[in-house]
């Protein structure tokens, strides 16, 4: 199975320690940028209530979703405790030309 680059935006577009929402095919992705530049994809839903993590708050390698401040890794998608126990899907990511793609 081949994979699926989408281009998200301009690597300057995601801020060190920041998330963004990126809507496509009818689906919400959260795209994140490290504080060591690295760059990493997840679902767009917190999997407790499906709200947009992309409202959240980005600390070291955990989104703190906007609701009820449940966390994840965004690296790795593993749920980090009450109330989210479902972890996030990620998605892999590339950089190139300046340019963010995830593989859907």
């Amino acid at each position: 199975m081949s994979d699926n680059w989408v281009e998200v935006c301009a690597k300057d577009d995601i801020d060190e320690e920041d998330v963004i929402r990126f809507d496509h095919a009818g689906r919400t992705f959260a795209v994140y940028r490290s504080p060591d530049d690295a760059f990493f994809a997840t679902d767009g839903l917190c999997t407790h209530e499906k709200i947009h993590l992309a409202d959240g708050l980005v600390m070291d390698d955990i989104i703190e979703c906007p609701k009820h401040n449940g966390r994840f890794s965004y690296k790795t998608g593993e749920a980090k405790g009450a109330p989210v126990c479902v972890d996030l899907k990620t998605y892999p990511v590339k950089v190139e030309d300046g340019s963010v793609f995830i593989s859907i």
